[in-house]
């Protein structure tokens, strides 16, 4: 067991698997051109395509890409091809100097991507799939971020998306309708869409991280400060139920409806929504990493073993559910462990998606 593993929902290929089944045990994906010595490390998912990013800033998609959303597709041979990850392809890319990937994001049908420019700084934005078009070329949006600034944070929501900028402040686009783009007054259109990046002011910290919900938007301060702002609706208490400070954050991380603190100790703090078993069971052993999937979580413990709990209908949360609901609730189940790898080998990351679960494996010494 070696390489980039994926369970749950697969209607449109988004998994990379070859096929077009859901699957409730981890399957190893394919790649067209499998990285060498260059391991996964981050993954975004819309609401049938995926997004890996890579140590090196390159990128990957598999997936529904019909409306642009996974960058430049042609050729007949990549439109008809089985649903693998292949190389993600920008204007420009390579020749430019501007060949490294930094962030990605995912609404659900929308993918944005953060870049280094030949400076090595972060301060390309690029959009794919903002017109609905069959192979519409992604197009870097126009003066932004501001002069002198670069990009910190990446996220978004179900239709918005929220950047933090490495100065602390915030902006956002996209549906901001329920106020997860704060108060809006100008510049928006009469559906409450924010069509170009638009700051978000009366931030009364300086934000170093952004997560989002489907209809809200979460800041927080650095840890030692760890002040929290939430905007937007407050269905499941995401604003009234917000701690006002976390000062002892290690990673924040969002579902639809919830969001989860992961403290330094190893423990989750998180609020929300609740009715697939969402926030962390009772006895939840030390974490060192999380991922908010849109209604489940995946979490790497300290020990090695990735957990999954919540909303699993599609097998996101492995073959053991809920027979009516699909939920794992209260509890939480084990979806790949060290003690089972062959020795030296390691758990090094792990995403979720829409309903969607990622695990990436490691050998001593070689990337994978």
């Amino acid at each position: 067991m070696e390489g980039l593993f994926a369970l749950g929902s697969n209607g449109s290929g988004q998994l990379g698997l070859g096929h077009k089944e859901d699957v409730s045990v981890p399957k190893q994906v394919e790649f067209d051109q499998t990285p060498q010595n260059d391991p996964v490390v981050d993954v975004a998912a819309g609401g049938n395509h995926t997004i890996l990013i890579t140590a090196s800033g390159n990128a990957y998609w598999s997936g529904d890409y019909t409306n642009g959303c996974c960058g430049i597709v042609d050729g007949e041979e990549k439109v008809n091809s089985r649903p693998i990850f292949q190389k993600l392809s920008l204007p420009g890319f390579p020749g430019t100097g501007c060949n490294h990937i930094m962030h990605a994001a995912c609404t659900w049908d929308k993918t944005i991507l953060v870049v280094a420019d030949e400076n090595h700084q972060v301060t390309m934005v690029y959009i794919c799939g903002e017109t609905g078009d069959l192979g519409q070329v992604p197009a870097s949006v126009p003066d932004f971020p501001p002069a002198g600034t670069t990009v910190n944070s990446l996220a978004a929501g179900f239709r918005h998306v929220v950047v933090v900028l490495d100065n602390g402040d915030v902006y956002g686009w996209g549906n901001g309708r329920h106020g997860q783009l704060g108060q809006l007054e100008d510049g928006v259109d009469a559906r409450a869409v924010v069509t170009k990046p638009r700051k978000i002011d009366g931030v009364p910290f300086k934000a170093v991280k952004a997560v989002c919900c489907q209809y809200t938007t979460c800041l927080v301060a650095e840890p030692g400060d760890g002040r929290v702002l939430v905007l937007g609706a407050d269905k499941w208490g995401l604003k009234s139920q917000a701690p006002p400070e976390i000062p002892n954050w290690k990673a924040v991380s969002a579902c639809w409806g919830s969001i989860y603190a992961l403290k330094r100790d190893g423990t989750l703090l998180a609020w929300g929504r609740d009715d697939h078993g969402q926030l962390p069971p009772p006895g939840l052993p030390e974490v060192s990493h999380i991922a908010g999937g849109s209604e489940h979580v995946v979490a790497l413990t300290e020990a090695g073993e990735v957990l999954a709990w919540g909303w699993g209908e599609h097998g996101n949360c492995g073959p053991h559910t809920e027979e009516k609901s699909g939920d794992v609730k209260g509890r939480w189940n084990v979806l790949a462990s060290v003690k089972n790898l062959p020795e030296g080998a390691s758990i090094t990351a792990i995403g979720a998606g829409c309903a969607t679960s990622w695990v990436n494996i490691m050998a001593e010494g070689l990337y994978l």
